[in-house]
């Protein structure tokens, strides 16, 4: 944004730089803080480039995606430009991940740490965007500080699925700067660069939509554009426009806002997003009102975070949408009264403004809310806490210490909220173990933390949880797949197949449609119905063509039947999409069939490095040495 300095004005306080020391510049100043904001950041999380991967969506954006998993090349990039996976059209989220598993392969540390560094590159572009149009140091830093450590972000920055959020973040305070840079001099070049990282941004989330709203409350504060809104602007170079002029400027850039809104709501239509739980549009205004209160209690006491809020529906209680509108009525009578202090209702409308995509006016998904929608809205209530205390400090002439001790106690006890919550993440147990404690009636958490255990060889714990989730949401179509499968893997074929059906009738979501029909597969072929084995893997590979155990079942079925050659061309499929234990023992026995002892041998290697304790691939590989 702009670099000459403002004067002060009411309620503002202009900074005075020190005339010695390290801190001679600003120059200096603020490379030595942006360091400072880099080292905090890193330090605070650190341990979460220790943790694992989560059963919650990480492997759709992941350990699991095929076309992820390749790395970044150009089938990649092709699939990526034009794929609305996840209900979504996010390209360079994609690519990124892609890009990760290009370095570091599935080593999660990796895919962490890359989170780790977008966040912290946020941070410093958020502190330098607030000094260069501001030149006001202290709170600048504050803000950068309190959005650097605060625990409400740390689901958007320790969840390896939420790439998403930082990554678009970092594209939408580089927009911010160009259009401060823009501002210096409007010139079509500038602007286009403003449009181009813009796009980028939505290219990452679709979330962005609202950033042309975003520009015009900057006109208003800190960049003072906008004729009849006070006093003309101090910056000869930022040119004063009148509203009109002003919302037509953002014209370009609103119709790519438009343009996004309309590829997301297809695709999360297509992929049966919208509309989950068919909530009516009375019970989605209540919920709206009493989220946006509830983000701001969490913002000022971060307590029983969880990744997902289950939906209140029709039970919130009318005394707290009662409560939650008063005090937003209340909060914006304040902000007007006090629209002097321009900051004010610039951060409140930034808070309102940008959490309007996901406040749930349009039901997404089956949450109430998500720690991860208030990553850039909170930025606006930071805002201004930070600058109307600085004020008031600044009103009462406190002195450095009185200002320094206060901040530095806020800062230490985020960091040490935020450093538990991080811990929460470190694999699926810990945080749906914990997002039990803290929530109430929450189906997803019962169902993965079942998977969870599941993963851990606990099935016999998994089950209860997965009958909760059912009794909960009866339906929820992954606790009625999650049954099958327990009754599957312990010999009721039969019971399982009913869970099966019922889970595919209750859900349009593609992959997990084609995971239960494949499951389905295999408890037909198990029960020797080998026809409808057949037709229910057929329908997993028309769903998604990357199901890896239909392709298996497909291969078993073409063994059975003496197709050799289709039964090893599936069972390569197979393992080349998801190498498993499995898919290579029964590869191996159909190379050995087919006098490939050879090749045979080498996929019971390769099963025993997957599963050491698999005694069929130990017996087969045995059997061919001697």
């Amino acid at each position: 944004m702009s670099t000459a300095p403002a004067p002060a004005k009411q309620g503002e306080r202009s900074y005075v730089p020190a005339s010695h020391g390290l801190f001679v510049s600003p120059e200096k100043r603020t490379f030595i803080l942006s360091l400072l904001l880099i080292v905090c950041t890193l330090g605070l999380y650190n341990q979460a480039a220790h943790s694992g991967f989560v059963n919650f969506d990480d492997d759709r954006y992941v350990y699991e995606n095929f076309h992820v998993r390749a790395g970044l090349n150009g089938e990649t990039v092709k699939w990526a430009l034009t794929s609305t996976d996840e209900a979504n059209w996010h390209p360079l989220t994609w690519m990124s991940h892609a890009l990760d598993c290009s370095w570091f392969r599935l080593n999660p540390a990796g895919h962490h740490f890359t989170n780790i560094l977008l966040h912290a590159a946020s941070v410093v572009l958020l502190f330098l965007l607030l000094w260069r149009s501001t030149r006001r140091l202290g709170p600048s830093f504050l803000v950068a500080a309190v959005f650097a450590l605060h625990p409400i972000n740390a689901e958007s920055v320790t969840w390896v699925s939420e790439r998403k959020n930082v990554l678009s973040t970092v594209f939408f305070l580089l927009t911010l700067g160009a259009y401060g840079w823009y501002v210096q001099r409007p010139h079509w070049k500038r602007y286009l660069a403003v449009a181009g990282l813009f796009v980028c941004g939505l290219a990452s989330k679709p979330m962005l939509v609202t950033l042309p709203f975003v520009l015009l409350l900057l006109d208003y504060w800190p960049l003072r554009r906008m004729n009849g809104w006070g006093e003309p602007p101090e910056v000869p170079a930022a040119r004063h426009s009148s509203l009109g002029k002003l919302l037509i400027e953002k014209l370009p850039l609103l119709a790519l806002s438009v343009v996004s809104a309309v590829i997301t709501m297809r695709a999360q239509q297509a992929a049966g997003a919208v509309g989950t739980l068919p909530f009516p549009l009375d019970v989605r205004l209540k919920n709206a009102v009493y989220c946006y209160a509830m983000y701001v209690w969490k913002a000022a006491w971060p307590a029983g975070l969880a990744p997902l809020y289950p939906h209140p529906g029709q039970s919130l209680a009318l005394w707290k949408v009662g409560m939650a509108a008063l005090f937003l009525i209340a909060a914006s009578a304040l902000v007007l009264r006090l629209r002097s202090r321009r900051y004010l209702l610039a951060g409140w409308l930034w808070f309102l403004g940008t959490l309007v995509p996901v406040i749930g006016l349009v039901q997404v998904g089956n949450q109430a809310m998500a720690d991860r929608y208030a990553y850039i809205p909170l930025v606006g209530i930071f805002v201004m806490v930070v600058w109307g205390a600085a004020d008031f400090a600044a009103e009462h002439q406190w002195g450095l210490w009185w200002k320094l001790v206060p901040a530095s106690c806020v800062l230490v006890v985020l960091a040490m909220v935020a450093h538990k919550q991080i811990s929460y993440w470190r694999n699926s147990l810990d945080l749906w173990t914990h997002a039990l404690a803290v929530t109430r009636n929450n189906f997803v958490a019962e169902d993965s933390l079942g998977g969870a255990l599941v993963e851990l060889g606990r099935t016999d714990e998994a089950y209860p949880h997965f009958v909760r989730a059912a009794e909960l949401q009866p339906a929820d179509p992954v606790s009625r797949c999650n049954i099958g499968a327990y009754l599957h893997q312990h010999g009721h074929p039969a019971q399982a197949i009913p869970q099966y059906r019922l889970a595919v009738s209750l859900t349009s979501d593609t992959r997990l449609r084609a995971t239960t029909y494949a499951n389905m597969g295999s408890a037909y072929r198990e029960l020797g119905d080998d026809a409808a084995a057949q037709a229910s893997f057929e329908q997993a590979l028309r769903l998604n063509t990357n199901q890896f155990n239909a392709w298996l079942g497909m291969g078993m079925l073409a063994e059975r039947r003496g197709e050799l050659g289709n039964a090893i061309s599936d069972f390569l499929r197979s393992v080349a999409l998801h190498p498993t234990a499995e898919g290579y023992l029964q590869l191996g026995r159909a190379l050995v069939r087919g006098n490939r002892p050879r090749e045979g041998y080498d996929a019971f290697e390769q099963a025993l490095q997957l599963d050491p304790g698999m005694a069929e691939a130990q017996r087969a590989a045995d059997a061919l040495s001697h």
